[in-house]
């Protein structure tokens, strides 16, 4: 899978920041005051600031947890009009290390197969491509403000998140992090920063002390 951070809103901790001081009326516009609303819980000043990002290899099956996030907005590619061909499809570990991994393999082999003969009879690809598995790839450009996104990762980075999307979600944070450390320094699940949320823990939280998600 293929995560770029490809826009985001210039100098976003600043602009943040200033959002921070109009409400607490303070003159110093810097990374403590927004630390500190942060910090309160106040994280309204967050959405001043978005974040766009190119996704490029996310299957069908994790799109449609995506697409959940609604404050967000999303530009997908067609299936209307792009035709499937020469596409990887996404096929989970545990099927690939799994008794079934060739009849699965062979099995979407027959749909894909199908799907292109049906496009080459004349069929239109919207409506040859409901025979397609959930394993097709997509490729999108999403964008999220800062607030949405810190609730995204504390859902999506999570143990107990569907493979796809966290590894989804740790692309994202790690190039937020990167941009942004001020806004994204405790961003993760909420086992990074006090107990598990969950009511069945998963007994392994992640920590940035050990590298997981820096």
């Amino acid at each position: 899978m293929r995560v770029e951070l490809i826009a985001m809103t210039p100098n976003a901790e600043n602009i943040c920041a200033a959002a921070a001081c109009v409400c607490t009326n303070s003159v110093n516009r810097d990374n403590k005051v927004l630390e500190h609303v942060l910090a309160s819980g106040h994280t309204s000043v967050l959405e001043h600031a978005v974040f766009t990002f190119y996704v490029k290899g996310l299957s069908r099956a994790a799109l449609a947890q995506l697409t959940r996030h609604r404050l967000a907005s999303f530009d997908v590619q067609s299936q209307r009009y792009v035709p499937l061909k020469g596409v990887e499809l996404v096929i989970p570990e545990s099927i690939k290390a799994s008794a079934f991994n060739e009849e699965a393999t062979a099995l979407m082999g027959k749909v894909m197969d199908l799907y292109q003969r049906m496009t080459d009879a004349g069929i239109p690809k919207e409506d040859a491509r409901y025979v397609t598995p959930q394993a097709v790839p997509t490729t999108l450009v999403m964008t999220m403000n800062a607030r949405e996104l810190l609730h995204f990762f504390s859902l999506r980075s999570c143990n107990r998140a569907q493979w796809e999307i966290r590894a989804l979600s740790d692309k994202m944070l790690r190039a937020c992090k990167d941009e942004c450390p001020a806004i994204f320094r405790n961003a993760g699940p909420g086992c990074m920063r006090k107990a598990c949320p969950e009511s069945r823990p998963c007994g392994h939280p992640r920590s940035m002390k050990d590298g997981d998600l820096i």
